[in-house]
Order: structure tokens, then sequence, then C-alpha cells
């Protein structure tokens, strides 16, 4: 059985200055990574307190050690060639420049993937050695890589299909998995704004035009996602997959409920836990979680992590209930909406935004479901 883990967090938080600062540093050759790495350990140690005083039920690294949430997917193979994107996405929501691309920037799979290390070899040491208590690590999802990445013209030159780049990206995602949960990582997390794709006729015609057949891909993706998690003993580990709608620099790309990918995503993924944004009303309602099956817990991401401006308890509590008419309160938990850094520059909001955001987090789960929260890593550390 998962852990219920209440007051969960979808995984990235605000760099600290010193890091962007660093990683410019290294960019322009005047520092070394292993100066980087030093860096980044104090940073993330510093996230470690916060996270501990603010009472979560489970600790990020804060996914300091990347560029971008996907990076580490991009920075860990060879194959990626200049291309243009396969999707043109339209960020809404901010006066700001659009964030940067969340792979490698212009670039697509051009050739055949070539994986020179693991993807968080170094995270999760650091994680495994200083966590305070339970923690996840995050991975994007084999479908989001391949739909990102997968150009027709470019990338069936060496891959004929789809499916075929689908297959190779599995095996890693799978062999990465594999690794974690033999190193004793108990929480997984595959990130996935893709699948939100399909709820947008704009980017379904997008895929028509360009000779996909978006209802073939969905199912493609389907299967390849469960191959990630397939075999794998959940009585020791939760496998978990987070969707949203777009998250760089307080901006977003596509709007729709889940209405028409519900009974196919949620009723056919086999993960243990869902985090699904569900901050405005860009989201939908919570109809489509009749869908979900029984033994499925669902964090319902209810707190934006886009704007300062702090949600009221009292409606957070509301929107908790309300879920609970189609999915059994048993089942839900509570997060912020999606990281509070997607890529490195972070979302339009302060450190202190960030803080209470979590402080919500917790006090709203602790009236929701008792006095649990935060408790947990306490014990296990004696």
């Amino acid at each position: 059985m998962a852990e219920a883990y209440r007051a969960d967090q979808v995984g990235s938080l605000l760099r600290p200055s010193e890091v962007l600062q660093a990683r410019t540093a290294v960019a322009e050759g005047r520092m070394t990574e292993e100066q980087l790495r030093t860096v980044e350990d104090a940073a993330i140690l510093a996230a470690f307190e916060l996270q501990k005083q603010v009472g979560l039920d489970i600790y990020s690294d804060g996914e300091y050690r990347r560029g971008s949430w996907a990076g580490d997917f991009a920075d860990s193979v060879e194959g990626y060639v200049p291309g243009p994107p396969p999707l043109v996405m339209q960020w809404r929501g901010t006066d700001r420049p659009p964030p940067a691309p969340q792979t490698r920037g212009g670039l697509v799979i051009g050739e055949k993937l070539r994986q020179r290390h693991r993807l968080t070899g170094v995270e999760t040491s650091f994680l495994k050695a200083h966590a305070p208590g339970p923690y996840k690590v995050t991975l994007p999802a084999a479908s989001y890589m391949v739909a990102r990445g997968y150009k027709p013209g470019i990338t069936d030159r060496v891959y004929p299909t789809r499916n075929d780049l689908l297959e190779d990206v599995v095996a890693i995602i799978k062999a990465e998995i594999r690794a974690l949960v033999a190193a004793g990582v108990s929480y997984v997390q595959l990130d996935n704004p893709h699948y939100p794709d399909y709820v947008d006729d704009e980017k379904c015609e997008q895929w028509r035009a360009s000779g996909i057949d978006p209802v073939q891909a969905l199912r493609e993706d389907i299967a390849a996602d469960n191959a990630c998690l397939a075999g794998f003993d959940r009585a020791g580990v939760t496998l978990a997959m987070h969707l949203c709608r777009g998250n760089g620099r307080s901006a977003w790309h596509t709007s729709g409920g889940y209405d028409r990918i519900a009974e196919q995503v949620f009723g056919g993924i086999e993960v243990d836990r869902w985090l699904l944004e569900y901050d405005t009303d860009r989201s939908g309602g919570f109809e489509p979680l009749r869908f979900m099956p029984r033994d499925r817990q669902v964090v319902l991401g209810l707190i934006t992590t886009k704007e300062g401006s702090l949600e009221s308890e009292t409606e957070v509590l509301r929107r908790i209930d309300e879920a609970s008419k189609y999915i059994s309160a048993e089942n839900l938990a509570l997060s912020p909406q999606c990281g509070f850094a997607s890529v490195a520059e972070g979302n339009l909001l302060s450190w202190d935004d960030q803080r209470r955001k979590l402080e919500l987090v917790v006090a709203a789960a602790r009236k929701a479901w008792g006095q649990m929260i935060g408790t947990r890593h306490r014990r296990e550390k004696g």
C-alpha cells in the first residue's frame, strides 16, 4: 500500500540567487562543476530545513541540480539535433518573456539515443544521505520526452515511427526507476504536462498536420508509460504521475478540463498516485475523478505557484470536500498545482510567498485529515 503523504509538493523550489549565479559562472568558465556542486549542496540543505520547518510529509531537493524539470533526461543522452519544435506552444498568463524550452533549446531527437550517464544518480545519493525524512525523486515521463522530441521529417530518419522512439525512451526511464528503487527510493514521480495536450484542439490539429494521429498517439503514450511502471513491487515504492498545463516563469500553455482524457488516462495508467493541477478554472471540475480506480491516491493541486497571493484555507478545505464527492477523502491529499521553479529562473513570486504556500498546504491538510502531517519523518528519525 502506498503512503498517503497528505501534505505533498510537486518537486521544484525557487533557486537561491547563489545557485543561479554559480550556474552562470560555470557556463562562462569562471567556476568548476565541483564548485557548483558545493553551492548546490548548501542550497539543498537549506531547502530541506525549509521543508522540515513547514512540516511537509515528503522532501525534495528542489531540483536544484537541473536547469529545468526535464533537464535530467536531455543532459543524460546524446541524440538531439537542431530542429523546430514538434508543437508550437502559445505561452500565456504573464507579460514576461516566455520560458526557455524545457528540454534542449531548439533541438529535437534526430539520432539514435545514446545514454551517457544516469539521470539522477548524484541527486539520489545526496537525498539518501541528507534528507530529514521520506523523499521523492522526479523524472520526466517517457511519453512527454517523445511528444516534445519526435519531429516528423527529422526523427523518422532514425526512428521510422513514433512508437519506435517510445521504446528507446521507455528503456532509459524504466532503467532509472529500477536504479532508484534498488537504491531505496520510496517515492518516484513521473512529471508529464503532455497528457493535457490531448484536451487542446489546436495542439491536436498540429499533430494531424504533421501526420500524427492523436487517437493512436494517446494509446501509444499510455502503453509506453505503463511499460515504465510494470514489474515493481508497490509495497516498497510509490509510483506517481504529475499532470499540469505548462509552468514556467508563471506562464502556462494549455487550458481545458480532464474530461476528454480521464477514462483512458486515469483508468488506464498504472500509477499509485496522481498529482493533478486544480488551481484555476482552466483545469475544469472534479467530475473526471469518477474514473479513478478505487485504489488510486489523488493529490489535489489547489494552491497556485504562479503568483504570490495566498489562497483562503477555508476555500481550499471547501474544494477538498467538493472533490470527495467523486473520490473518497481517504484517497485524497493536497499540494501546490506544480513546482515553484520548473525552469531555473523560477516563477514570479518570492521565497516568503513560497514558504506561506507550503505552510498553507500543511495547515489545510492537518485540518482535512488530522494531525498526522509532518510527524512521520520525526518518528522515523527517532
